[in-house]
């Protein structure tokens, strides 16, 4: 079968959503089928830009493709007679993200408009589409309450699964992850100031902006933790991410009401090591347990710095916490031949 994986994209920007894509072709073209992907580029600051975006999905002639694997909004518009939906992500700054802090400018005019026309787009294309499925309970339950669609949920499996192993834990909690500020780095760095033990902190991964490193590099001085804080604000091979992972104490991960449990949570889970996150980090929670296979506090520096100390004061229940992770994650039973079988039935 000929299948293009169609999503979005941020030039030079690459997350768990791109990692996936990347994936799925991969494992696609495995299994004998003809895979590619379309990126179609999409930045959100500007509405006008948003909607040429838009245009252009909904224009977007594909011939000899005989299906359409669409993960991202606006990708799910491509009118193709035979569009799967696997949704990571609406344009949730006209949902959920909608008068907060994380969304525009709800008072502008042109905002208002395109929320509307984004809204019809999405609930028509969606409705149109063979099959829905979603990434997990979160995605799914907002799909519903704003469109009205109801979809099922696809777990997805982990980039290059089975090369994930534990170690002995060290003294640092890991900090994983594109650097952005809706997954708020900059609360791990700010307990850090707050912690009583000697545990350490990495933050590791590719900033969104030179604006948000900026910040994270202005905390750690003003508070002095330049000998306890390291920043390894880039891309990092698989490699890399795996060694850091092995001697990790536990893993922080504080994203804002996040679509799913995050690749983050499932490669620390298959590590072994906990996860520290907080109680409106969304899907995260289906996996984090507080107190089983991770602690799961308010999103505040104080509380955030407690969990820090708990994991490094008590060693042996942070280790049996991590093994319960394992469990956890492997009870998911994430697999790509039950994910691709889904996705073509």
């Amino acid at each position: 079968m000929r299948v293009l994986v169609a999503t979005n994209g941020v030039p030079f920007i690459r997350g768990g959503a791109e990692l996936l894509a990347d994936a799925l072709v991969r494992e696609l073209n495995a299994r004998g089928h003809q895979a590619e992907q379309l990126r179609i580029p999409l930045r959100w600051e500007d509405p006008a830009e948003v909607a040429d975006v838009m245009l252009y999905a909904r224009t977007v002639d594909l011939r000899d493709v005989d299906r359409v694997i669409a993960l991202k909004f606006p990708a799910y518009l491509i009118p193709h007679p035979a569009v799967t939906v696997w949704l990571l992500h609406q344009f949730r700054q006209v949902y959920d993200l909608w008068g907060t802090p994380w969304g525009p400018d709800v008072a502008d005019p042109r905002w208002q408009g395109l929320r509307h026309a984004i809204e019809h787009a999405d609930t028509t294309a969606l409705r149109r589409a063979r099959r829905v499925f979603t990434n997990d309970t979160v995605t799914r339950d907002r799909l519903s309450r704003f469109n009205g669609v109801d979809a099922t949920v696809l777990h997805p499996p982990l980039p290059d699964e089975g090369q994930i192993v534990g170690g002995p834990a060290g003294d640092y909690v890991l900090c994983l992850g594109r650097v952005a500020t809706g997954k708020r780095p900059l609360l791990a760095v700010e307990a850090m100031a707050r912690t009583r033990s000697d545990v350490r902190l990495v933050v590791a991964g590719q900033p969104e902006s030179e604006e948000t490193a900026d910040a994270l590099r202005a905390a750690v001085e003003r508070h002095g933790l330049e000998d306890r804080v390291e920043l390894r604000l880039r891309f990092l091979e698989t490699a890399e991410k795996r060694e850091l992972l092995a001697g990790a104490l536990g893993v922080a991960y504080f994203p804002i009401d996040e679509d799913s449990f995050g690749y983050v949570t499932a490669e620390a889970m298959t590590a072994s090591k906990p996860v520290v996150t907080v109680t409106d980090s969304g899907g995260i929670l289906n996996l984090v347990r507080d107190g089983e296979t991770g602690l799961v506090v308010d999103p505040a520096p104080e509380q955030v710095a407690g969990a820090f100390d708990r994991l490094a004061e008590d060693r042996p229940r942070s280790e049996g916490m991590g093994r319960a992770a394992l469990g956890a994650v492997a009870e998911l039973n994430l697999s790509w031949e039950h994910v691709i079988k889904e996705l073509l039935r």
